[in-house]
């Protein structure tokens, strides 16, 4: 059965509004969390890559947006580059501040910054 032209340009019309509704919604869970998953937590982001250090894990998910805000909280308005656990266990946060200052920023397991690192990429 053939429906009238209205109905099937308004059945189009809402398929393709869902679209790209998801398309958005999707994209703003990427950019507040940098997770690509949501469902999972698994984040592809660039800013939890380990950048091929020896001993270094990627951070992601929950402990991955504790460790952020941590980092966050210390350096308002900073880039965060990545984050990870390196070889001696402890929390990194990988920044850049708003004057341009590349910082390690070290996160307890509590997400606690114990301290900081200037000038480490």
């Amino acid at each position: 059965m053939k429906l009238p032209r209205t109905i099937g340009k308004t059945r189009k019309l809402l398929a393709a509004s869902a679209l790209l509704l998801a398309g958005f919604g999707g994209g703003a869970v990427l950019a507040a969390t940098g997770n690509a998953d949501a469902a999972t937590g698994t984040s592809s982001s660039s800013t939890t890559s380990n950048d091929g250090h020896s001993g270094e894990t990627a951070l992601t998910g929950t402990t991955a947006a504790k460790v952020k805000a941590a980092a966050l909280a210390k350096y308002p308005g900073a880039t965060i580059e990545r984050v990870e656990t390196d070889s001696d266990g402890v929390y990194e946060a990988h920044l850049t501040t708003k004057a341009g200052d590349h910082i390690e920023v070290q996160v307890d397991k509590s997400f606690t910054v114990t301290g900081t690192e200037t000038g480490r990429g």
